[in-house]
Order: C-alpha cells, then sequence, then structure tokens
C-alpha cells in the first residue's frame, strides 16, 4: 500500500512539473509594446515635407532593420518576433520613430516588469549606434493590450500575412486567402465592374473609366475578400470623384477615388496598401504584381474568385513602337506584360491593382488597370495608370 501511494504521489508530483512546463514552454503568447525614439538628424528635419524617397521609405526601412538587429543579436532573440514603424514625425532637430515591436512570452512575469527592462535595454543599445544617431534618452516603451497592437499592427500599409507564391493568371491561378487584403470588387447593382485599391479605412483609387456609365454613388458597392459570393465585407459608396481631366477618348487621367459610407474594419484578410511617394521610380523589367476578378479570356465573364499574375515593366521606349501602342501612350500611363502576351489584365479586372513590393516586403501600389488592346495578346501588354504621376492629385482629395 505504501509502495502504491508512493508511485501514485510520484506520478502526480511528475505530471503537475510536465503540464507546468508544457504551460511555460508552449503557452507563450503575443506581446505588444510601442517604443518610440528621436533620430538626430536636423537634414532629416529640413527635408522631410519635399516627398523625399529616402525620407519616408529608406529611413522606415532602416530603422526596422536596425532594432531586428538589436534584438536578434541579443538574449531576447528567442522572444522577440517582429517590429513595423507605423509613424515617422518631423520634430525639431530631427524626426521621432514610432515603433510597435512584438515578442512571445510566457505568462510568468508583470508586463510592467517587461516593460522596463525593454526600455532599459533599447536605451543602452542606442547610445553608441553608428547607423542612425538616436538620443538614447529619448527611448520610451509602453506595453499595448494585445488588441490595440494587433490592430495597429494590421492597419499599417503594405503589409500581407501570407507568403508570396505567384506563378500565372492566364492558366486560372487563384490568389491564397489573405494574399491581397487591399484588393476590392466595385459592383453596380451588386453585379461586379471592376477591382479597386483600399488606400485607407474609407478610400479606395480605381479607374475613371469605370464610372463612364452609372454615375449614381449609390447604385454602388464595394466588397472586399478574395471571393465576390459571398463577400467577407461589404460597404455603400458614399462618393466617388472622377479626375476632373478625364476624357473616354483619350484615355489621360484614368483615375478615380472611392469613399464608402462607414469604415473599413482591417484584419488580416483586409489591409490597405501603401502609396509611393510622387517622386518614386520604378524600372523596366521589373518584377511586379497584378490582380483581380476579371475575365480570364477576351470576351470572357468575370470571375468569382480572385486571380494574380507576375508581369514586369515594359519601358515606354518599347511601348511606344508603332507595332505596340505608338503615340497612345500619354504621360501617366505605362505598359506592363509581355511582349509574347498570355499573361495579361483583362475585362473586369479595370481600376484593380498593380503593385510591387520593397526589400522589407511592404507592398505599394504603383499602377491601377486602364486598358489594352484585346486580352494578353502579342505586342499589346496592359497599359496602367501611373500611380506616382497623380500621387499629388491623390493627396488632394483624399488628403493621404
Amino acid at each position: 500500500m505504501i509502495a502504491v501511494l508512493i508511485v501514485l504521489s510520484l506520478t502526480v508530483v511528475a505530471v503537475t512539473i510536465g503540464l507546468l512546463v508544457h504551460f511555460l514552454v508552449f503557452h507563450q503568447k503575443m506581446e505588444y509594446y510601442h517604443g518610440s525614439f528621436k533620430i538626430l538628424d536636423p537634414q532629416i528635419n529640413n527635408n522631410f515635407g519635399q516627398s523625399n524617397t529616402y525620407q519616408l521609405k529608406d529611413l522606415r526601412e532602416t530603422t526596422e532593420n536596425l532594432v531586428d538587429e538589436i534584438f536578434i543579436d541579443s538574449a531576447w532573440k528567442k522572444n522577440y518576433i517582429k517590429n513595423q514603424v507605423v509613424r515617422l514625425t518631423p520634430e525639431e532637430d530631427g524626426v521621432k520613430a514610432d515603433v510597435i515591436m512584438v515578442f512571445q512570452f510566457p505568462s510568468t512575469e508583470q508586463r510592467a516588469v517587461r516593460e522596463k527592462k525593454i526600455q532599459n535595454f533599447l536605451n543602452q543599445k542606442m547610445r553608441n549606434l553608428r547607423a542612425l544617431p538616436i538620443n538614447a534618452s529619448s527611448v520610451q516603451v509602453n506595453a499595448m493590450s494585445s488588441s490595440t497592437g494587433e490592430l495597429t499592427v494590421q492597419a499599417s500599409c503594405g503589409k500581407r500575412v501570407v507568403p508570396l507564391h505567384v506563378n500565372r493568371i492566364a492558366s486560372g491561378v487563384i490568389a491564397p486567402k489573405a494574399a491581397w487584403p487591399w484588393q476590392a470588387s466595385l459592383q453596380h447593382d451588386n453585379i461586379h465592374q471592376c477591382g479597386a485599391t483600399l488606400i485607407s479605412n474609407t478610400w479606395l483609387v480605381t479607374a475613371a473609366h469605370c464610372f463612364q456609365r452609372y454615375k449614381n454613388p449609390h447604385q454602388w458597392t464595394v466588397s472586399f475578400g478574395t471571393k465576390i459570393n459571398p463577400p467577407l465585407m461589404k460597404r455603400n459608396v458614399k462618393r466617388f470623384i472622377v479626375h476632373e481631366n478625364y476624357h473616354s477618348a483619350a484615355r489621360e487621367y484614368d483615375i478615380a477615388v472611392v469613399q464608402v459610407s462607414y469604415r473599413v474594419t482591417f484584419s488580416d484578410d483586409i489591409r490597405r496598401i501603401c502609396l509611393p511617394e510622387a517622386s518614386a521610380s520604378f524600372q523596366p523589367n521589373s518584377t511586379v504584381y497584378i490582380t483581380g476578378f476579371g475575365a480570364l479570356y477576351y470576351g470572357g465573364e468575370s470571375q468569382n474568385e480572385l486571380r494574380e499574375a507576375r508581369v514586369k515593366i515594359i519601358s515606354d521606349d518599347v511601348c511606344k513602337q508603332p507595332q505596340v501602342y505608338g503615340n497612345d501612350i500619354k504621360s501617366g500611363m505605362f505598359c506592363a506584360g509581355y511582349m509574347e502576351g498570355i499573361y495579361d489584365a483583362c475585362r473586369g479586372d479595370s481600376g484593380g491593382p498593380l503593385v510591387t513590393r520593397d526589400l522589407k516586403d511592404t507592398w505599394y501600389l504603383i499602377g491601377i488597370v486602364s486598358w489594352g488592346d484585346n486580352c494578353g495578346q502579342r505586342d499589346k501588354p496592359g497599359v496602367y495608370t501611373q500611380v506616382t504621376y497623380y500621387r499629388n492629385w491623390i493627396a488632394s482629395k483624399t488628403g493621404l
């Protein structure tokens, strides 16, 4: 009997220890911390308002890389997940950076204690940095609730949770769930007409020619998700603004912005894309991506499921050749696709996004599906509205 009791006692102790270890090791939860610090560089501040690509894009990338390196090369590396710069604010003698840092910890220590440890660690590491001159005494770290932290990260532009894996659209490749969270379907009387791209929680960008026939905003809706039916989310259109100089015959100024009646709720499946600066440039032969619900061949019907394709930017010298589009290519337009054809946007893709990504896997809207001869024909690539050309116009209408 005594032996049985000893065995039972040891078994209970072993199970208890096992459960405790399992809880500590495997039941870790995500924790979000808001960090802020000042980057000391008067030159950055002076040039900040001049739409300088370095100021907005490269500074953000440099800061994110810096924070990554600090934690990955430390005792925190097993807990550190990632960071994201959510705001860069010009201040006197520099720029204030607001960063969301994501960790995974067991629930064995008070967050207030961890918050202080992270702040002290950052303060110490940032004192002698060479990559960026940072005022270490300006470092502040505050714990965030999981819901607030997650929503803040989701609201940041150009981020997706699905790894990139794109082949071609011609064979009917269906986009994975949440792969292109900024893609939307513009519908008139609940029938898909055009694509659109989410650029904030209330605004989208699309093509002006989408509204050529139907001009009453109350007859339009916007749906989100990788399927038109059933939609993941749907919103009524409050208004749309077509470029003042758009005329269908010339195909120039083919851009419009759409405001929905009620804010979009961001999630892993629905997110906004980043807009490039007006000064940004994208080189011929660069890899870019198109998505849409359009037909798979000329004369076909729109598809219920979102499809995707990888294409290349085509130089103006090639696109303006007589056998291609000649003088029909105007300022604010560019071509993308392949001169041999096959992979292309088609009817129903109009207004949708042409996107690219940077080295930090942040995605930018660089083109809007505008026009083309037929679909996927040789020497007739797709023609896109150039977003950088209209960047200031977008800002004037939306404030973005």
